[in-house]
């Protein structure tokens, strides 16, 4: 009975904070911008004298519903008797005054939908289920020790993880090469430590995961069984060791996705059902002071996904929804009428990871909150009352940095355990600095305490180490420098760090048989920061002269394409060509991503025809639409592509000319410079073979057909 009245007290509590609240909801609907909530000052400012006392209403420790709650020992028996004087005296509660109105009818009709969104039933099954999960308390008063959650999050070694933070700091790794059916690479590091290092654990299927028990029977019939390339990194996911995986492909996409999407839920309700087991041992212990749970962090959300479309946001919440077996999905078709479109927009000609990528809704401003119970997940919940946070970069900076200033933070963002980052790549090409400040604003200690219970917060958060635990699993079809960065810097995980890099032996250069000739020349660099001012040096000093040489047919002008994949390079090379005494007399266009659609017809009517002989091209471009130039005679590469597929693409442009007939084969070839900062790109075209030679060769200048 100790543990249903404290349900009822909790339930007393929900009301009263409801009735008090006010104003718009702090959550959002689409297109709207989350303000993350402030202090609790103003939430309370209006509750008359003789009401009990609340937390504001922005705290994630405090929720309405006991399952959803994380009360703490002292505020219990406050809160408990407080809800006895309200039931005593009945009255009704005065209403808060609004004070600011949405500017139009619109935003006040999304404001009263949401306030009624946070609107949260109590059934008689909530006592069952508190009631269980006192009878499940008494059963395993013990935790399992080998549970990696229990290991990692719960109950970490001190002695341990005070010797694997001080390597962390020391920079101090130890690296073991782990053997992977397949050619690739995977290499894992793990801060050094006098402890003695456990085996890694073989996981073949699901059954060899600990899974919650809700878990276990859907991730057999989804999963099942994991292939030889899955058994590689499984391990590290389930151990909580940082991932940087670089063999993201359509193929393997969304095997990924459910299993990065299981070990989400898995940690969610481990950490839901830990603290429901403890709030059952305080409601039944009450008359022990000297009892202390350490199980929650500064704020609610544990899990972050950074996706890259809306789309990708749907598809991830259908993972886990098959995962789990909700019976209610509050607000859902709220969220597919926001955020899903038919995926049939694009032809069967476009790459098929052009399509996986932009099929559907390919919005990249977003986020959403989700909030689980043991029976319901509730889509549009507050970022503070929210168990997992799905978002673009883009999307959660403008939370961040938007609306009134006394409100502004990342405090929702102090407390993520599990950061899942799905298609790096993709965001890659869209503005890197949004990645790098979301995480830069993670695990902060916040500003405001949200009606935190510092006496329930894990020793480790208060210390400041909550970044060197959490986890951070990045998935990539290929690196670049900046995401290989983003890595070393923000995965300083004291369970170890995986990195996983596809077998490049064989370059894409084999698979284009063309029969043509493709040269590759490397320019020297001194070093990486000045590299772009040595290649436009070379650019022009070596190529420009060569192209203004060639003998311009008697039909069809030059037809050269010059593929520039920085944009910033890109605006240098058109300046120069706009400017430049030695480029007077050649006729160019220009199309990068910034260009309007009704130019860009023009400019690539005006270089099929033969009207302008030259077209500046950049790669940001390509990865956004795919255009299929005509007219292409010859291409020069100003930098190598990151993606090896637009490599293959591009020079299936000249191809098709040839096929097409509309020009001689030995009037077309490829021109490509490079320089040895551009080694990985290198080795995704001409394969790992090679590139060594021709990094640090002593030739510069190397053909191929």
């Amino acid at each position: 009975m100790a543990a249903i009245r404290g349900r009822e007290a909790f339930r007393g509590r929900g009301r009263g904070r409801r009735n008090i609240r006010g104003g718009r909801k702090n959550g959002f609907a689409s297109g709207r911008v989350e303000e993350p909530p402030g202090n609790g000052e103003s939430d309370v400012s209006d509750v008359p004298e003789s009401e009990p006392e609340v937390e504001p209403d922005v705290s994630d420790q405090a929720s309405a519903d006991e399952e959803d709650a994380q009360p703490t020992g002292s505020a219990y028996h406050a809160l408990l008797q407080a809800f006895q004087q309200a039931e005593a005296k009945d009255k009704p509660r005065r209403k808060r005054r609004k004070l600011d109105h949405p500017t139009n009818i619109v935003e006040e009709v999304q404001s009263i939908a949401a306030d009624l969104d946070e609107v949260e039933e109590t059934s008689p099954a909530d006592e069952e289920e508190v009631a269980e999960v006192a009878q499940e308390d008494d059963l395993e008063e013990d935790e399992d020790t080998s549970d990696p959650f229990e290991v990692h999050f719960a109950n970490p070694d001190q002695n341990e993880l005070s010797q694997r933070l001080k390597a962390i700091s020391d920079n101090q790794w130890t690296m073991e090469r782990l053997k992977t059916s397949d050619s690739g690479k995977c290499v894992l590091q793990t801060p050094f430590s006098n402890h003695k290092v456990t085996s890694r654990r073989k996981l073949k299927t699901t059954r060899d995961i600990k899974l919650k028990h809700r878990l276990v029977s859907n991730a057999e019939n989804v999963l099942g069984q994991f292939s030889d390339l899955e058994q590689a990194i499984v391990p590290s996911i389930f151990d909580h060791q940082d991932i940087l995986f670089g063999g993201r492909t359509v193929q393997n996409a969304g095997r990924l996705r459910h299993i990065t999407s299981l070990h989400a839920l898995n940690h969610i309700f481990n950490t839901r059902d830990r603290i429901i087991k403890n709030n059952a041992k305080i409601a039944r212990e009450q008359d022990d002071e000297d009892i202390e749970f350490r199980d929650q962090g500064f704020t609610r959300p544990k899990v972050l996904f950074l996706l890259e479309t809306k789309q990708s946001c749907v598809r991830t919440v259908e993972a886990m929804t098959q995962l789990c077996d909700f019976e209610q999905q509050e607000n859902k078709k709220r969220f597919l009428d926001s955020f899903s479109l038919p995926e049939d927009k694009f032809s069967d000609d476009k790459p098929e990871d052009f399509r996986e990528l932009f099929e559907g809704n390919d919005e990249n401003e977003f986020r959403i909150g989700m909030k689980f119970t043991r029976k319901t997940v509730k889509f549009f919940s507050k970022f503070y009352n929210s168990d997992v946070i799905l978002a673009s970069a883009l999307g959660l900076r403008r939370a961040i940095e938007s609306g009134d200033p006394k409100k502004k933070g990342s405090d929702f963002l102090s407390s993520i355990e599990l950061v899942i980052m799905d298609h790096a790549d993709a965001a890659f090409m869209q503005n890197w600095e949004h990645t790098e400040y979301v995480f830069e604003h993670l695990n902060l200690q916040p500003k405001d305490a949200h009606g935190c219970d510092f006496s329930r917060v894990r020793n480790w958060y208060l210390d400041g180490h909550a970044a060197n635990l959490r986890q951070t699993i990045i998935l990539s079809s290929y690196f670049t420098p900046k995401i290989n960065a983003l890595f070393n810097k923000h995965a300083q995980n004291v369970a170890g760090r995986l990195r996983y890099t596809p077998d490049y032996t064989t370059g894409i250069i084999e698979t284009l048989n063309l029969g043509i000739k493709q040269t590759f020349s490397r320019f020297d660099s001194p070093s990486f920061a000045t590299d772009p001012d040595a290649r436009f040096k070379y650019f022009t000093s070596t190529i420009i002269p060569q192209l203004t040489r060639l003998q311009k047919p008697a039909e069809g002008g030059q037809g050269i394409l010059i593929f520039i994949p920085s944009y910033l390079d890109f605006v240098r090379v058109r300046n120069y060509f706009a400017g430049s005494t030695a480029t007077q007399n050649i006729s160019f266009g220009a199309i990068s991503e910034y260009v309007d659609p009704t130019d860009v017809r023009r400019a690539r009517s005006h270089f099929m025809t033969g009207r302008q002989s030259m077209l500046l091209y950049t790669g940001r471009v390509h990865h956004f639409h795919r255009y299929n130039i005509r007219g292409v005679k010859r291409v020069v590469f100003y930098g190598i592509p990151e993606n090896a597929a637009f490599y293959k693409e591009v020079v299936g442009f000249v191809g098709a000319s040839l096929g097409r007939g509309e020009v001689r084969k030995r009037d077309v070839g490829v021109r490509v410079t490079f320089s040895r900062w551009e080694r990985m790109e290198l080795e995704r075209v001409v394969g790992g073979g090679r590139v060594g030679m021709m990094v640090g060769g002593g030739a510069d200048v190397f053909d191929f057909v």
